[in-house]
This record gives structure tokens, sequence and C-alpha cells, in this order.
């Protein structure tokens, strides 16, 4: 047996979208009972990605997860914006929210179209933006590029942006355009955190790290689980350029030092050196909650 299904974790941190499902469309009946078997056990999941509630097994966790089990089961959404967790009849709860106010959101936005003023002044490269999300905005860099159900990176993706850079000169590639929006950022006095998973540009608050810092700190720690009783699971670790991470690499924390990373993608870009690259997609992911199920041993209940 591989040696990562050989180890038990008392807590298994995971993105969703091309991790745990292969799109927001498909069916959870694998992932589902994987869930429950662990949470049975006691083990902690906390379920890491940059959606909404609604794209989380299209919003039917309470009807899906027994009540006795979702205790220990919770929810970093919205790109560090949203924390999830459950009370004792099994509904979900708000644990903590990073929304600001309207006119901090206005002052995003602002930032938001200051990018896309920039990049269609100086290099007449043509974007688009959502402005609908919680705490940041993101910026399409290929418009003309549809992902459908797929909300994740996918092959070719960061070819093409890329090529969109140089075709309308842009220097420096991703890179540059990630220092680019957070120097925008701060000329309008904010310190903002600008990411990519190459087809979008988002400038906001948070990123994934901030729902990682939240659960340890307030849920995992308290519980008795250290950094290496912990494992991450995503299929964006991977580097995207020189300095640009993947959305999932956002999860790569200090108080997360020690703890172990597994990135499922096929992609071959390079992986932050504290991943390991098992490859195999969702059904690499759902082998090993299968194998957890098989080696821990129910976990005492802590909260």
């Amino acid at each position: 047996m591989e040696d990562y299904l050989k180890k038990p974790y008392k807590a298994i941190l995971f993105d969703w979208d091309g991790t745990a499902i292969v799109s927001r469309g498909a069916p959870v009946d694998q992932v589902i009972p994987c869930l429950n078997n662990l949470l049975e056990k006691g083990i902690k999941l906390v379920i890491i990605s940059g959606t909404t509630y609604n794209n989380i097994a299209h919003g039917q966790l309470e009807e899906l997860i027994p009540a006795k089990l979702s205790q220990n089961l919770f929810l970093g959404l919205g790109r560090g914006a949203f924390n999830y967790g459950f009370d004792k009849d099994g509904k979900l709860v708000m644990l903590h929210q990073a929304v600001p106010d309207t006119e901090e959101l206005l002052k995003i936005h602002k930032v938001g179209f200051a990018i896309h003023q920039l990049l269609l002044a100086d290099y007449n490269m043509l974007t688009d933006i959502v402005f609908s999300r919680p705490n940041y905005c993101k910026i399409d860099l290929l418009v003309a590029h549809e992902r459908g159900d797929h909300a994740y990176l996918t092959a070719g993706e960061l070819d093409m942006v890329n090529a969109v850079l140089e075709r309308h000169h842009f220097a420096g590639g991703m890179r540059q355009l990630i220092h680019t929006a957070q120097e925008i950022a701060e000329q309008h006095g904010l310190s903002l955190k600008a990411t990519t998973d190459a087809k979008y540009l988002e400038v906001g608050l948070t990123t994934k790290a901030d729902n990682v810092k939240y659960f340890l700190k307030n849920h995992l720690f308290p519980a008795g689980i250290a950094s290496r009783d912990c494992a991450f699971w995503g299929d964006e670790f991977t580097y995207l350029g020189p300095e640009v991470k993947g959305s999932d690499a956002e999860m790569i924390i200090a108080e997360a030092a020690g703890a172990d990373f597994f990135d499922v993608s096929a992609q071959p870009f390079q992986l932050p050196e504290e991943v390991n690259g098992v490859g195999g997609g969702v059904d690499r992911f759902l082998d090993f909650m299968k194998a957890q199920s098989l080696h821990v041993k129910n976990q005492p209940s802590y909260e």
C-alpha cells in the first residue's frame, strides 16, 4: 500500500471542486459515504473552498450528514470570507466571517475596476469583472474561455493567459500582474491579497490561508490535534509561474508546519516542496478517504 494511505490522521482539510468531486454538478454519492465514515470515527473534516455553501454537495450537507456526525464537519468557504460549523441539531451555523461593510467593499471594487482600466488603457486588453463576491473581485483574464461546471484550473489555461499577456505586451507575466494589482490596491489605501487560478485574477481581503488559520486556531489545536496530525488535499497546489502559487497552495501556512500536503492534479507544473504529487484526481482522494476509515481508530470527542 502507498505510504500516504497508511498514516492515520486526526483531521483532513480538503478542497472540493476537482478534489472531492469532479465538478460542481457532479453526483456526490461516492464522497458522502466517505465523509460519514470518518466523521463517525471522530475525525475532523474541513472543506476549504472558494465557492459558496450552495455549491457544496448542492447545498444539501444538512440532509446528507447525520446531525450526530456533523459536529466534526467544518467548512471554510468564499476564499477566506466564511467559516461554518453545525449545531447539535445538524443545522449550518456561521462561526466567523470576514465580510466588509458596503463602504469598504466599494473600495475593493474600485481597485478591481482600476486594474481593468489599466489593462485596457495601457495594453488594449479586455477583461470582465465579477463584483458579486463577499470580500473580493474576480477579474476574468480569459473572457472568451468558458469553464462551465469545471471551476478549477484545466489543462492549457496557464498557457492561454500567458499568451494573452504576451500578445498585449504586458511584461513579467502573471507574477508582475499580481504585483501590479497589489500596488494599485496600495494606491487606493488598501492592503489586499491578489491570487490567481490562471483564468481569474482575484483581489480581496482574504484567501484560503485565512480559513485554515481560523480552524487550526479555534477548532483543531484546542481539540488536541497538532499540525502533524493533519492532511491537506487539493488539486491546485501547483506553481503557475515564478512566485505564483495555485489557490490550494494558500493552505500552506506557518501554523500548518509539519502537516502533510497532497496534490491530485495531473497538471505538469512545479509543486511547492511541502506537497506530495500523487495525481489520480478525485479517485485518488476517495481511495485515501476509504483507507483512512480502515486505519483510523475512533477519536475522542473534544467539543
